[in-house]
């Protein structure tokens, strides 16, 4: 497969998933962690860029990361497969590369 990009910085304050936006190709996937969670509720300023990504490539967030935040998992962009710690660790063992933006 592609490359894994991994995000983990809220779409709010850094500039780390726009960046990625710009560089992901189609067999690729994103994987949004930490505060990037953020960026995958519908009704962001976030929600159109995602869901534009999420038709090139698919797009995960990580669950824990998820509900730690107090966020609704029923509130997440319909597209985004949700996924535990076994998953993120199945995600890089599925994509040749993976990279993480910072």
């Amino acid at each position: 497969m592609g490359m894994l990009h991994i995000v983990n910085k809220s779409p709010f304050e850094k500039t780390s998933l726009d960046s990625c936006l710009l560089h992901v190709k189609e067999a690729a996937a994103i994987l949004l962690i930490e505060d990037a969670v953020y960026a995958a509720l519908e009704g962001t300023a976030f929600a159109n860029k995602v869901k534009a990504a999420a038709e090139k490539c698919k797009v995960y967030a990580l669950g824990p990361d998820i509900r730690a935040r107090g966020m609704d998992t029923g509130k997440v962009i319909g597209g985004i497969e949700i996924v535990d710690y076994g998953g993120f660790v199945d995600l890089t063992v599925a994509y040749d590369s993976v990279h993480s933006w910072v």
